[in-house]
């Protein structure tokens, strides 16, 4: 294995792990760490973790353990994967996890870009904008667990790390690799090691890889590992045919993003669907078995859902509490893919990252193949013989995305 990968989340790392298969390496993404060696043909290991919001300490933990399963296999640069809007809280993850992993390798200059501008992500003079607008104006600061109120990557990334951050601004960067280089060595000279590197097109990102060739470590979203592959003398190539499955397909959201929830109201004007509210989750109105239910003698796309707009979540919290609140969907969903797929049910969607790494760690997948890009970021994935699905980050894909995503599961082209 050459490129060692750990998300913190599973909708992040499917995204990852997307990129680096479309650009030719052989890439396997691992749902937790695994307990055996990969096998002598992977090129690229993504180790998918639930670690964005739990507390700092447990993310480094396992941060840790999955830094010395991927140096086991013989990793010569590991990657750090988070959110490309810097999904964090006020204390981490991303600050603490990143600077216990650089501790670990020696890391002396660290790459912070979590910049995709080819899905709307840039940032400039250390700012991350969503489309054109702030990340504090984009509908993140609405988060209902990690509210993003400040656009200053520098700035939020400071006051969760124990040292300064440093900055590779957008000049320097279009001069292309060798500046970028010479100013992250600069930057690492002044006892900056986290270093936010400003990104405002895609051929910015393959230039920041460039610079990357030989650091131990980088982090960012999976835009920033678009240049890593030929760093290692790899070419793009045509990914291996895909087939898909038979049967009924279903969907299950969990996602408040405003892309989400435009994907939701799309698909409920031809399709059914079920919304499940915090009130009649806790209330007793829905179970799983009832959702399931609903969902197995329904005809069509059925589509279950709880993605409510930010005053009715800030509300549900109110009355049931943050934590207890996303818990008890978290298990909601998880029980629900456990019944569909003993019933018979062999392709799912999911929306959101907590969503879909509850409903992988709920089925107890451990191994994931990469399938073609559905969206921007979002690929079909198999997990064996019996189970085909994606797993959709909230602020991903286009409005017609479950329709285009249940035919792709279906074995078309995308």
């Amino acid at each position: 294995m050459l490129l060692g990968c750990i998300g913190d989340d599973f909708t992040g790392s499917s995204d990852l792990a997307n990129t680096l298969a479309k650009a030719g390496m052989r890439t396997v993404q691992y749902s937790g760490v695994p307990t055996h060696a990969a096998d002598a043909d992977v090129q690229a290991g993504v180790v998918a973790l639930k670690t964005r919001s739990i507390p700092a300490a447990e993310a480094v933990a396992q941060s840790l353990k999955a830094l010395e399963w991927l140096l086991a296999q013989g990793c010569e640069q590991i990657y750090f994967k988070y959110c490309s809007t810097f999904d964090s809280t006020a204390e981490g993850n991303i600050g603490p996890v990143a600077e216990a992993l650089a501790d670990a390798l020696g890391a002396r200059a660290v790459i912070v870009c979590p910049a995709f501008p080819g899905t709307g992500r840039s940032i400039y003079q250390g700012h991350l904008f969503v489309k054109d607008v702030l990340l504090s104006e984009s509908g993140m600061q609405n988060h209902p667990l990690t509210p993003m109120t400040d656009p200053d990557i520098r700035r939020v990334l400071a006051a969760q790390s124990r040292g300064s951050v440093g900055h590779v601004e957008a000049a320097t960067v279009l001069s292309g690799a060798p500046a970028i280089r010479a100013s992250l060595e600069s930057e690492a000279e002044a006892g900056r090691r986290l270093i936010v590197v400003d990104a405002l097109q895609d051929a910015d990102l393959m230039q920041i890889g460039a610079a990357a060739k030989g650091l131990k470590l980088i982090t960012g979203g999976s835009g920033a590992a678009l240049g890593l592959p030929a760093n290692f003398g790899i070419a793009s190539q045509d990914q291996a045919s895909w087939t898909g499955a038979t049967g009924k397909c279903v969907i299950l959201s969990g996602s408040c993003s405003i892309a989400t929830r435009g994907q939701i109201a799309h698909h409920k004007v031809a399709h059914p669907s079920l919304d499940v509210s915090a009130d009649m989750l806790f209330g007793g109105k829905v179970t799983a078995q009832s959702a399931a239910d609903w969902a197995l003698r329904t005809e069509g796309l059925p589509l279950i859902y709880s993605s409510a707009d930010p005053q009715v979540v800030a509300a549900a919290q109110d009355t049931y509490g943050r934590e207890e609140s996303a818990d008890r969907f978290e298990q909601f969903f998880a029980e629900v893919a456990r019944i569909l797929t003993a019933n018979g049910i062999s392709k799912l969607l999911t929306a959101g990252g907590e969503t879909s790494g509850a409903v992988v760690e709920g089925l107890s997948l451990k191994q994931l193949e990469i399938g073609p890009e559905i969206d921007p970021g979002v690929p079909a994935l198999r997990a064996g013989e019996g189970l085909v699905l994606a797993l959709k980050s909230g602020n991903f894909g286009s409005v017609d995305y479950f329709e285009k995503a249940a035919r792709v599961l279906d074995g078309a082209t995308p």
